[in-house]
């Protein structure tokens, strides 16, 4: 095959399995993106071998997730998310907490070493936004008091996480430098917060003067776009993941920029998310299945870090009352990305096993592929009033 037919081919081969896919679980009731992440687990080196990840599937992935946030931040308000709060870190922090220790717990009982057994519980803490997001998203539910509490707590989530693992690494290492650890978590969360308090504001004001000043065409989306991917820059140096930034540069944006922004950004979304999702299917394996005790552990593995995401943030989020309290809990399940990145850390650090590795791997399949239809259930008794809200969030 020539060389320049690769690219092409793997985003033919990758894109439209997973819009068949999509379509066909559409159809069948159940939420589309279930079908994109399977289609990465049909196409992928475990199954029929057609594709496998590669650094231009794991950019365009990049990308993909970044959108996809961008996109969910332009359709909020900076004003409704920063309401939400004080909720939303005792919602991140207990979910951390709980999920860490259960994680840390079960692979002591399977009489796992001490460091295999931090990590694996370092591996369930994070929750992955892009998945909940996109579900929410969807179904226009961005607007719910609910959905807003489970981005909030994400975005924590993602600080407290990045703190973990700084801490379970520097233990893999030897002796922990926790001075460094509390200057790059205040650095990560002084950055999120000035952003998202600040950031609108500083919009509002100085937009009006850049657009009327512009004359290249497409010129308002153009700095959206330099905004997000400046942001995105930021956010990586402050600590946090690049998805934050991009989020937050959608946060900042959303109320300011024209409909024409938002048809453009959804128009790049389409494109990319697939990759993401797609990416997602494919570092599933099978091998994980190779003996009764390591299925064992797997499904334990994914019962725990399900039970102790739901119980933790759904009790955290009890004063919203019991529906909404659920629905946050459900929100807060997938892992996806995230923990497959912890995993390969424990591997590059020789802490943990291939079998290990694999089954966090699964965990993090199994919850992403699960979260979708479950908060399609939770999130069934939403008043329609609540959704039209939605539709003026997106129109700007």
């Amino acid at each position: 095959m020539p060389a320049a037919a690769q690219i092409p081919l793997s985003m033919l081969v990758v894109f439209a399995s997973a819009k068949l896919l999509s379509e066909v679980f559409e159809r069948l009731g159940q939420p589309g993106i279930v079908g994109e992440i399977l289609a990465g687990v049909l196409i992928g080196p475990h199954v029929l071998g057609w594709m496998a990840p590669n650094d231009v599937l794991r950019i365009l992935s990049d990308l993909g997730a970044m959108f996809l946030l961008f996109s969910v931040g332009l359709q909020v308000r900076a004003s409704e998310l920063m309401r939400v709060g004080g909720t939303a870190v005792a919602v991140a922090a207990a979910g951390v907490t709980l999920s860490f220790f259960a994680g840390w717990g079960v692979s002591a009982l399977w009489g796992a070493p001490h460091h295999e057994g931090i990590f694996t519980g370092a591996a369930m803490v994070a929750t992955s936004v892009g998945i909940t997001a996109e579900v929410l998203a969807g179904r226009r539910l961005l607007h719910t008091r609910a959905a807003q509490v489970i981005l909030a707590a994400a975005i924590v989530d993602d600080v407290l996480g990045l703190i973990v693992l700084a801490v379970v690494s520097g233990l893999a290492r030897g002796p922990v430098n926790y001075l460094d650890i509390a200057l790059t978590a205040a650095i990560a969360l002084a950055f999120t917060w000035f952003v998202a308090t600040f950031g609108r504001r500083t919009v509002e004001k100085v937009m009006p003067h850049v657009h009327a000043s512009v004359s290249l065409a497409e010129g308002e989306f153009a700095l959206a776009l330099t905004m997000l991917f400046g942001l995105s820059l930021l956010a990586v140096y402050a600590g946090v993941a690049a998805i934050v930034g991009a989020f937050l540069a959608g946060l900042a944006l959303g109320e300011t920029v024209d409909q024409r922004v938002h048809e453009l950004t959804h128009g790049v979304t389409v494109l990319l998310v697939p990759f993401f999702l797609v990416g997602i299917g494919l570092r599933f394996d099978l091998s994980v299945f190779a003996t009764r005790s390591t299925l064992a552990l797997a499904v334990t593995i994914v019962l725990a870090a399900m039970t102790s995401k739901f119980v933790a943030c759904s009790l955290a989020a009890m004063r919203m009352g019991r529906a909404d309290a659920l629905r946050v809990g459900v929100g807060m399940i997938p892992h996806g990305e995230v923990g497959m990145v912890v995993a390969q850390i424990g591997l590059g650090l020789g802490v943990l096993g291939q079998s290990v590795y694999g089954i966090i791997v699964f965990m993090s399949m199994a919850t992403t592929l699960l979260a979708p239809p479950l908060l399609k259930i939770a999130f069934r008794g939403v008043p329609e009033h609540e959704r039209a809200g939605e539709e003026i969030v997106r129109l700007g």
